[in-house]
């Protein structure tokens, strides 16, 4: 349905640098740099960081997650460590199975270093 998902930064290195850590736990190569923006390219989709074109702050988005695909609860455990290792927020519980609507699911929750919300989600077979 998606094909590509936009973030700001205020800082691009540094989110480079954090984006390039976070996503190599689930096989995702280092960011290809355009400019003001990086983009992470996979088979399923496209992943872009960005300094705001308009030259204002980048904030987060007041109620928006990003949610990475996660293969075993062991690899979101790696994502969620090696976020919190790049500098990131831990938020809502720790990394754990949740029960709700859709089912039985791994989640772990971070904030980015610009304040962005993201979920890795493993769903069970």
């Amino acid at each position: 349905m998606f094909s590509h998902v936009m973030i700001g930064t205020n800082e691009l290195e540094k989110a480079k640098t954090f984006y390039d850590a976070l996503l190599a736990t689930l096989d995702v190569r280092p960011a290809r740099v355009d400019g003001h923006r990086i983009f992470y390219v996979t088979k399923t989709g496209i992943l872009g960081v960005s300094k705001p074109i308009n030259g204002e702050p980048a904030t987060a988005a007041n109620g928006a997650t990003i949610g990475f695909k996660c293969d075993t609860p062991e690899q979101v455990d790696a994502w969620h460590a090696a976020g919190l290792a790049q500098g990131a927020t831990s938020i809502e519980d720790p990394p754990g199975y949740r029960e709700g609507s859709v089912g039985k699911v791994y989640l772990a929750y971070l904030r980015d270093l610009d304040g962005n919300k993201l979920c890795a989600m493993h769903r069970p077979g």
